[in-house]
């Protein structure tokens, strides 16, 4: 089953259960990904690839980390706790996240590959990283990760 189809199943099953929060969480998915896909036919591609597609959940996902980061800071805890919701229910249709072990496995391979030695040399890393950790880990933790092991 594609993902569209997934969210349109989705929105009917939480119209009929009254999940006011799974039924806005799923709708505002579907619309950002009919966005992207939009935006996309002028360069001749009607549908959008899994790639696409985990890119707008990805940065979806970021968007609801950082605004809850954001919520408690300023004390909303109320409001914190309605994006976590929204992040949880956005997390169901992304891969299965990596552990730091398997992040910092996959980094080791990285740094070897390329021959980093030093900070210097972040860029070469982050690049082969966030290609090929994409939808699988936050961008966030692969930085701590790489910078831990470029300083040491």
């Amino acid at each position: 089953m594609s993902l569209k189809d997934r969210i349109t199943e989705d929105i009917k099953t939480a119209m009929k259960a009254k999940d006011k929060v799974r039924l806005e969480t799923v709708r505002s998915i579907k619309k950002v990904l009919l966005e992207k896909e939009v935006s996309l036919r002028p360069t001749g591609q009607e549908t959008l690839t899994e790639s696409h597609e985990l890119e707008v959940l990805a940065q979806l996902a970021k968007q609801r980390r950082e605004s809850i980061e954001q919520y408690r800071q300023a004390g909303r805890d109320d409001l914190a706790n309605n994006e976590a919701q929204e992040l949880a229910i956005i997390e169901e249709y992304l891969p299965q996240q990596l552990s730091d072990e398997e992040v910092s496995s996959v980094l080791d391979e990285i740094i070897a590959q390329t021959g980093a030695k030093s900070m210097k040399e972040m860029g070469k890393v982050m690049g082969s990283a966030m290609q090929q950790l994409k939808g699988r880990a936050d961008g966030q933790k692969i930085q701590a990760l790489v910078k831990a092991k470029l300083s040491s």
